[in-house]
């Protein structure tokens, strides 16, 4: 069956370059290859820069690119839900008010009742802090997804409406006051303490799972293909997709166990747990910080809904036509109203990251957040008009626009020359998506 379709493919092949024809075999998006390629030419052009004028380059220092992961989960995980709010043609412009809202409602649960109530250092406090804070998300979300489905009022007017409310909501419920310090085991959240990350054991044995699933994930697919008769990818472009997956992840897996604790909190942390300590000294890699696990997990898990449930097909199917699929029977403002609930929820996840960071909840937590995230989304790939749109190209676009930020503040440029470049770059991958779609068209 393979090497029928293999022959009658071959006029297709004949006439297509090697690159065009390495595309097809693959099925790898021109736009991911894009993103991959800015992402590394931004990051190799401040290492330059910073060499040029400091004569140090640290941006690709294992250190900066550990902490540049960390800044990124917060925004990551917000943009794993905006891809689909945008695929299915709305907006959210509430997510950073939302965000700061929850971070300040969990604050004061932490400080003012559960701490009282049940005493400092509870082990029950972080667990019910988070409950307390997915719950306020999903209602809030999902009040502003009634708003847009049931009420009729559009999703720029709902959610600009409530950037505005739950800002001075989150002013009103502490006064303007900085609420803190949070619970201990919640600031592990926020990757900052000496066991808020996993270390290098750990961080082998996930990236060897990753790699196992990345395998199972391709060999599964094929498998799927076949059975349904569908065409068959050539098995040198499986096992070239399966080898990069792998080769990507345990390089990363190499990168954050390349950053080591300062040797005091190495011997601290060797102390406490009776490990014997070298003469030379103890080296203690960092490894996977748990905001950066709390990110992937939220892309693995959304990149499912999207892709494999009927929930994330009435989505896209929503956004590329949504008379259609009213008219096919989905029930559209059901699913516009969850979909907001669970851009809620996701909000809340990156507020314990932000203020298990900080150690501390502000009324300015997250303050413009939603342009970061949509800048992200949007620079991921994800189309304004609609119906198109991936979480792992939300994900690198959230780390260009990190790592933009990040190199701009290591050479020193102020806040404003960084808003500029961000702002520079998000109608610029809107003028790219404009001629993506007409080329493709």
């Amino acid at each position: 069956m393979a090497s029928g379709m293999d022959k009658s493919a071959e006029p297709a092949k004949a006439q297509e370059g090697t690159f065009q024809g390495f595309l097809r075999a693959t099925e790898l998006d021109t736009r991911l290859l894009g993103m991959i390629g800015a992402l590394i030419l931004i990051s190799v052009c401040f290492h330059l820069a910073g060499i040029w004028r400091t004569g140090n380059g640290i941006f690709l220092s294992p250190r900066n690119l550990w902490i540049l992961l960390v800044q990124t989960s917060s925004i990551a995980v917000m943009t794993t839900g905006m891809v689909l709010i945008i695929v299915m043609r709305h907006i959210d412009l509430s997510v950073g008010s939302l965000l700061g809202v929850i971070a300040v409602i969990m604050g004061y649960a932490q400080v003012y009742v559960l701490g009282p109530w049940l005493g400092v250092g509870h082990p029950a406090i972080w667990i019910l802090t988070i409950l307390i804070g997915l719950s306020a998300g999903a209602l809030l979300g999902g009040f502003h997804g009634y708003l847009i489905a049931y009420a009729g009022i559009p999703s720029f007017i709902v959610t600009l409406g409530g950037l505005i409310v739950w800002r001075g909501a989150a002013w009103a419920v502490i006064r303007g006051e900085t609420v803190a310090p949070m619970d201990e085991r919640f600031e592990l959240l926020g990757g900052g303490p000496l066991d808020a990350s996993i270390k290098a054991t750990g961080s082998w044995v996930i990236g060897l799972v990753v790699c196992l699933v990345v395998v199972l994930a391709i060999y599964l697919g094929r498998k799927s293909r076949q059975k349904f008769n569908f065409p068959l990818r050539p098995m040198w472009a499986e096992i070239f997709l399966g080898g990069i997956g792998c080769a990507v992840t345990l390089g990363t897996v190499l990168l954050v166990n390349s950053y080591y604790f300062p040797p005091k909190l190495a011997n601290e942390y060797a102390e406490r747990y009776n490990i014997p300590i070298p003469e030379d000294g103890f080296l203690l890699s960092k490894g996977f910080a748990i905001p950066v696990l709390i990110a992937a997990a939220a892309a693995i898990i959304m990149t499912f809904v999207a892709t494999r449930t009927r929930f994330g097909r009435y989505v896209y199917a929503i956004g590329g036509n949504p008379e259609a699929a009213e008219l096919a029977g989905i029930n559209t403002k059901r699913i516009t109203l969850l979909m907001f609930g669970i851009m809620g929820v996701l909000a809340a996840v990156s507020a314990c990251i932000s203020s298990a960071r900080l150690n501390a909840a502000s009324n300015a937590l997250g303050q413009f957040d939603e342009l970061y995230v949509i800048a992200a989304t949007v620079i991921g790939g994800t189309s304004l008009a609609g119906g198109v749109g991936t979480i792992y190209g939300a994900i690198l676009g959230a780390l260009v626009m990190q790592s933009l930020q990040s190199g701009m503040t290591l050479l020193n440029f102020d806040s404003a020359y960084k808003d500029m470049a961000v702002g520079s770059v998000l109608v610029f991958a809107v003028w790219l998506d404009q001629l993506y779609r007409r080329r493709s068209n």
